[in-house]
Formats: structure tokens, C-alpha cells, sequence
């Protein structure tokens, strides 16, 4: 029993993961490492109990700083590549902030981020990883995989793990190796594989829409309708989730940039097609 167990303890690791193994070593271990930008944190001996107790409204409801933050972004894999679609609202606390705000990061060509959390924490250390994926691929002469860019960045925010990072993304791609591929990443460290994602406020009400419809055999044209209608339904409830939804399909040539649709002309559209959001009277 011993030496089946060593035989598979031992085994050598595939390529994908020697791959992810090979990217932890020059961008967590390496002198790469030195690159990255560090957080300034409070000069005291328990910076971590220190920021949670101030940032943190969820175990302190008096806390100083409360980090406002509201969205609806999705990704889902089906037969065609992957979908992704987020609405375009940022709010601060109350009050609506922007309605134009572009939450899906485009890394490269072929791989994409989302954002939900804090709109500076995903946007800033997003594109630092569109950065160290161009030096990945300028060293080793090939594409980084899905695998190895969701851990570097997955491996960065654990660091500053209880430090105040506000963070829920999803790191979308395609490569020969894994295919159509998302990994969920948030600031707490985990980091996820799956086949389905929504993050954010408005998750609950676009996975209403998404777990009685969704399905591996979608046809393109089905799949993108899917996922615009499931940020829609979210939009209509979640008070901070709105503005327009932007949708992206990835597929083995990259992704394509399928349009920015404003969810007050489309609601009324498909209302009338679906028959459907029969609590709200027509215009």
C-alpha cells in the first residue's frame, strides 16, 4: 500500500502545474517578486487586528472606514468558450458614483479579469498582472496559462491577506492546454476553479437566472443572450448594480467584445419578447 501511495506522492507534476510551479518561483520566490508594488501598512505590532477592526463593518459596525462596494459580474463555460458580462455601476456607499465604470480588465488577448469589491484594488493590481503576464511571455516565448496567471495574482493578495484589499475577481481565458478556463480570486486567498461564477451584490438574482437556464451544449448566440439577461435581473433588483452591461465571449482566437448594452432600452425589450417582469407595468 505504501509504494502505491509513493508512486502517485511522487509522481511527476503535468505541465500545467509545472507551469503554475515555475510561475510562483519567479514572481512570489524570485527577484521578479521585487517588482511588485508593496501596501503601506499601520507601524504597529498587529497590523491585521488593527485594519480589521477599523475596516471591517461586518465584526465592527462602528468602524472608521467602511469600504463601499456593489456589483454584478458573471463568467460561465459552455461548449463554445466562455462568457463574461458585468454591469457598469460604481457606487459609493448611497449614492451612485459613475454609471460607465468598465469592470472587465482585459489582460491580453486572451485572457480577461472582472471586478467586484473595490474598484482601485481590482483595477490596480488587475492590470499589474496584464504586466507580469507580457513578462512571462517575453521570457519563456509562449502564453502564460489561465492556471499560472490566476496564481500569481492569487499569491499576491494573500499577502496582504486582512490588510484592507477589497477584492472578488474572476480570471478568465483559453489556451490549447486547459481550454476554456475561470478562476475565482479574492482577497482572503482563495482562489477557485469552476465552470460558474457571479460575483458581487447582485449575485443572488443573476444566479436565479443562470442555474434555470444555463446548460454545457449553449449555442453562442444562447449563451451571450444568457448571460446579458442574468445581469439584467440583477440590475432590476440590486439597488448597486446598473448603468449598462458589457459583454465578452472567449474563445480559442482571443475574446471578442460583443457590445455595451444600456439595461433601461433592453429591459423593455425583452420584457416584451419574454413576456416576462410582469410586476412592472409597460411604458
Amino acid at each position: 500500500m505504501n509504494s502505491i501511495a509513493n508512486q502517485y506522492t511522487h509522481a511527476a507534476t503535468n505541465s500545467i502545474g509545472n507551469e503554475v510551479e515555475a510561475a510562483r518561483k519567479q514572481y512570489c520566490d524570485g527577484p521578479l517578486n521585487q517588482l511588485a508594488p508593496s501596501i503601506a501598512v499601520p507601524p504597529i505590532s498587529q497590523p491585521t487586528e488593527f485594519l480589521r477592526a477599523h475596516t471591517d463593518d461586518a465584526t465592527n459596525p462602528d468602524c472608521k472606514i467602511k469600504i463601499a462596494h456593489g456589483t454584478t459580474t458573471l463568467a460561465f463555460r459552455f461548449q463554445g468558450g466562455i462568457v463574461v458580462a458585468v454591469d457598469s455601476r460604481a457606487t459609493a456607499g448611497n449614492w451612485v458614483a459613475s454609471q460607465t465604470v468598465n469592470k472587465v480588465i482585459r489582460i491580453n488577448p486572451f485572457l480577461l479579469g472582472t471586478m467586484a469589491g473595490g474598484a482601485a484594488d481590482c483595477q490596480y493590481w488587475e492590470t499589474w498582472l496584464g504586466a507580469q503576464c507580457r513578462l512571462y511571455e517575453l521570457k519563456s516565448k509562449e502564453r502564460i496559462s489561465v492556471a499560472a496567471a490566476s496564481k500569481i495574482l492569487g499569491n499576491l493578495v494573500y499577502n496582504y491577506k486582512g490588510m484592507g484589499l477589497s477584492m472578488g475577481t474572476m480570471v478568465c481565458g483559453y489556451t490549447k492546454k486547459e481550454g476554456p478556463t475561470i478562476y475565482y480570486v479574492d482577497s482572503d486567498g482563495t482562489r477557485l476553479k469552476g465552470d460558474l461564477f457571479c460575483v458581487g451584490s447582485g449575485q443572488t438574482f443573476a444566479y436565479g437566472v443562470l442555474d434555470s437556464e444555463y446548460k454545457w451544449d449553449l449555442s453562442v448566440e444562447d449563451a451571450l443572450y444568457l448571460g446579458k439577461r442574468s445581469i439584467l435581473a440583477a440590475t432590476h433588483r440590486d439597488a448597486y448594480s446598473g448603468g449598462s452591461i458589457n459583454l465578452y465571449h472567449v474563445t480559442e482566437n482571443g475574446w471578442v467584445y460583443h457590445g455595451n448594452h444600456n439595461v433601461g432600452d433592453i429591459f423593455w425589450d425583452i420584457k416584451d419578447k419574454e413576456k416576462s417582469f410582469n410586476n412592472v407595468e409597460g411604458q
